[in-house]
């Protein structure tokens, strides 16, 4: 198409210039034609004002009438959720501004050539710095994007699911480096303890992560309180002891301890209630 036949894309709106056309909606334009005219905006791109109405209207143009590099680049990342394909539209887009911005006609280069990576390398960046649920090192999270890889390449292979070894050696890395890998990958996505553990993802009611987590055991303040208290029980006489030994250890009333020791329940009662004290102060000092 010549810059003549392009002047055929009009609406009925007067031209802008007397060698662009006036396009009310750059995505309805088909690819073959939107390369051609590609190479007219950005000609006079080049030239034009920035922050002028004319420099506005070539920018956007050509913009809308490049999304569609920023849908091709995106089915890189079809397996994403819905979510996240809205944000790598997003961000791929942010891609194709620079790549308008910065693109040079002298260095006669296709466009679409030219603007790919920028896009791809805007989505990647994107993944790789906002998306992680968990901080992990740069070198676990491209080890992430080489595991996936060769797990889809070897499952269409052997049929099955890959083992670490298999993965180890289709990488060239040890059973601990894939491990180390796969254990990173679960930092990409932070999960609710209600998910289907395992490989149930059909949310039928089988067992969750919740069901598999511990829970606080209250054994462990005992044990706590038990090893504070040994230092101080060494500390005491050997009738506190004593005392302590057959109230708590054996179960024994005051009265059988008064009667086994040889003293009142009343006497037993003041020196338990003394002793206890004196443990009770260690402990809070400890």
């Amino acid at each position: 198409m010549s810059a003549r036949e392009a002047t055929a894309f009009t609406t009925g709106a007067s031209e802008v210039t007397d060698d662009l056309p006036w396009i009310e909606d750059g995505g309805k334009v088909a690819p073959t034609d939107a390369r051609v005219l590609t190479r007219l905006f950005l000609d006079r791109l080049q030239v034009l004002e920035e922050g002028t109405h004319e420099y506005q209207y070539v920018r956007n143009t050509l913009i809308e009438m490049n999304l569609s590099l920023v849908a091709f680049a995106a089915r890189r990342f079809r397996n994403r959720t819905s979510s996240e394909m809205e944000d790598v539209i997003q961000v791929g887009s942010i891609g194709l501004i620079k790549a308008i911005d910065r693109f040079d006609l002298s260095r006669e280069v296709e466009f679409n050539s030219f603007a790919i990576p920028y896009i791809i390398g805007e989505i990647k960046r994107f993944f790789r710095d906002t998306t992680w649920a968990v901080h992990v090192p740069r070198r676990l999270q491209e080890l992430r994007v080489a595991l996936a890889k060769s797990k889809e390449a070897l499952s269409t292979t052997l049929g099955r699911t890959p083992t670490v070894r298999e993965l180890a050696t289709h990488l060239d890395l040890t059973e601990e480096e894939v491990v180390e890998g796969l254990v990173a990958a679960n930092g990409y996505v932070a999960r609710s303890i209600d998910t289907p553990g395992g490989n149930n993802e059909s949310g039928d009611g089988g067992p969750k992560y919740a069901d598999t987590m511990g829970d606080v055991d209250p054994a462990l303040d005992l044990f706590e309180d038990l090893h504070a208290l040994g230092p101080l029980l060494q500390e005491l006489d050997d009738r506190e002891r004593t005392i302590i030994e057959l109230r708590f250890g054996q179960e024994m009333t005051q009265a059988e301890i008064g009667r086994e020791l040889g003293l009142s329940q009343m006497h037993i009662s003041r020196l338990l209630t003394r002793t206890l004290t004196k443990l009770r102060i260690g402990l809070l000092a400890a």
